[in-house]
């Protein structure tokens, strides 16, 4: 399926549990001064503390880890979860980042 139904999904789940969350939250990047607007979307921010990246992809590459590492930064967030729901079992598909 594409990650755009698992987004909706786990969008609801979010919901059904009263969580507060952003979906497609704007990344903000400054270059000398001013706020430039370079199309870069998270998934989630969940209780603007936690980045949520969701993927369906045959298997999650370095340039996944770095996308969420930069997200991470950029937002000044700590935790982040990598979801691929392209897996067997689900617990199979989530790597979290500590920063």
């Amino acid at each position: 399926m594409l990650e755009s139904v698992y987004e909706r999904g786990v969008a609801q789940e979010f919901r059904t549990f009263g969580l507060r969350f952003e979906e497609q939250a704007a990344v903000p990047i400054c270059y000398k001064g001013t706020n430039l607007d370079c199309g870069y979307r998270i998934d989630f921010v969940v209780e603007g503390e936690l980045v949520v990246e969701l993927r369906s992809v045959e298997r999650i590459i370095p340039i996944h880890h770095a996308q969420m590492l930069t997200y991470l930064q950029l937002m000044q967030l700590r935790q982040g979860f990598l979801i691929n729901f392209n897996v067997q079992r689900l617990v199979d598909g989530v790597k979290s980042f500590l920063l």
